[in-house]
């Protein structure tokens, strides 16, 4: 009997550094990206080049906080970016029709809209995975199409632009604004995931979502609504899109068919290189939020050094994923 004790504490204690090492690999990464950064080019730690790494990874940031719900409860969700022009052209050809003669409660109005937007997307989502009972990779590459081709017909193939003035500039330092010299979208990354750690550290439905991912049937047997549970998963990730879209939106004034793409595979990146486990029963917020740091420093280390072509990003975030998910399958066998 001692000895089986025995046996089963070192394996205990080598899971619990095993998890300790997957959850402080992203920072650690992120520590050496920095130095090799500094040695890439002089101006790489500026305050100001920083504040704009940041500023630009706060999209694929707040929406990876979403996709953290999503994958952390066994999903998967590839129509993120397809919803974000979809959510956003919307957005845009609400404040033009001029409905509302108040620019404020107009601008109002429209992000209210955009937040039920993306809530509805998300719904449908959620609904089509779990009452359909349609694999998640499917039903999202149907959504994915669907929101991206109402698109492209909402704009008639060109793009959707802010056409007041008086709006935009309104509207502008919802973007560009700061502060405290803190730019508006770093906050409201912030804010995000320090909700989206609340909610999946600290309540109920967090550790629902957790035990949904680790074992479906388990968490069915244990009274676990898993259906509900995961249909909300999908609705905070419509609500993450919708935030990063009252971002975007102020920064360029227009969307077209092409907008957001490829930024599912970034937000999955982000989420697998921030330590979550994409099988699920895994979710670390603040990993993710690092895991998007990551990638934007290393787009930004291409632009700034003539090491590596900057057209050769999307492959360097490719190659990411597939090193990060080799590297929770090895910790996984050593368990």
């Amino acid at each position: 009997m001692t000895d089986l004790a025995a046996g089963a504490g070192k394996k205990a204690q080598r899971s619990w550094k095993d998890m300790d090492l997957r959850a402080v690999a992203p920072f650690v990464a992120l520590v050496l990206l920095l130095v090799l950064g500094a040695f890439s080019s002089p101006n790489f730690l500026s305050v100001d080049n920083l504040l704009n790494v940041l500023t630009r990874s706060a999209f694929i940031a707040i929406i990876a906080v979403g996709a953290t719900f999503v994958i952390s409860a066994g999903g998967l969700d590839l129509s993120v970016g397809s919803m974000v022009a979809f959510v956003a052209s919307l957005m845009i050809m609400f404040m033009n029709s001029g409905v509302i003669s108040s620019l404020p409660l107009m601008l109002i109005a429209a992000m209210a809209l955009a937040i039920l937007i993306g809530a509805a997307c998300g719904l449908a989502n959620g609904l089509i995975t779990t009452v359909g009972r349609i694999e998640p990779f499917i039903a999202t590459l149907g959504t994915m199409g669907i929101f991206r081709g109402l698109t492209t017909w909402l704009s008639q193939g060109g793009a959707i632009t802010l056409r007041s003035s008086d709006l935009q500039n309104l509207y502008h330092p919802a973007y560009f604004g700061a502060v405290l010299g803190v730019p508006v979208p770093i906050i409201v990354i912030v804010a995000t995931a320090a909700l989206g750690a609340f909610v999946l550290y600290r309540t109920r439905y967090g550790r629902h979502v957790i035990a949904v991912g680790s074992n479906e049937d388990v968490a069915r047997y244990s009274g676990i609504p898993v259906n509900r549970v995961r249909t909300w998963t999908y609705i905070i990730q419509g609500l993450c899109v919708a935030v990063a879209v009252l971002l975007y939106v102020p920064r360029l004034g227009s969307t077209s068919a092409t907008t957001g793409t490829l930024w599912e595979l970034q937000a999955i990146t982000a989420v697998v290189v921030g330590g979550t486990a994409l099988r699920g029963g895994v979710g670390r917020i603040w990993g993710t939020i690092c895991g998007a740091f990551i990638l934007e420093i290393v787009g930004n280390i291409m632009l700034l050094s003539s090491f590596v072509s900057e057209y050769l990003i999307g492959a360097i975030q490719g190659a990411i994923i597939i090193i990060a998910m080799l590297v929770q399958r090895f910790l996984m066998r050593r368990n």
